[in-house]
């Protein structure tokens, strides 16, 4: 049973490392980005316009599941999605929602707010 979780969880990750990939390249930063657990984090926490040292909030427990909400409403505001989308499809299934943003028409503005 435990070789095929591990199947599983690798697939998984090759699927988030592709849908952030094409986010990350749609918002100017190198796509291999994506690749890198923790470089990840704090290249995505950049593309919702906070400094990428805001990024170890995510390891103090309660303050960083608060960021880790205000990250994903702003990545969604960034790409011109509304509040719905950012809570739904980047919070609670960010890789359907890291897919849509990269592989849809979505453009990213850095200056939105």
């Amino acid at each position: 049973m435990q070789g095929g979780l591990g199947v599983i969880s690798v697939a998984w990750y090759i699927l988030v490392v592709v849908a952030m990939w094409k986010v990350f390249t749609k918002a100017g930063y190198a796509g291999i980005l994506a690749i890198i657990p923790i470089v990840n984090i704090v290249f995505l926490v950049k593309i919702a316009g906070y400094s990428g040292w805001l990024s170890l909030l995510y390891i103090v427990p309660i303050i960083g599941f608060i960021f880790n909400i205000m990250v994903c409403l702003r990545v969604g505001t960034k790409f011109g999605k509304s509040t719905a989308f950012s809570v739904f499809l980047i919070w609670i299934f960010s890789t359907i929602g890291f897919f849509i943003i990269g592989f849809g028409q979505a453009k990213y503005d850095r200056n939105a707010q």
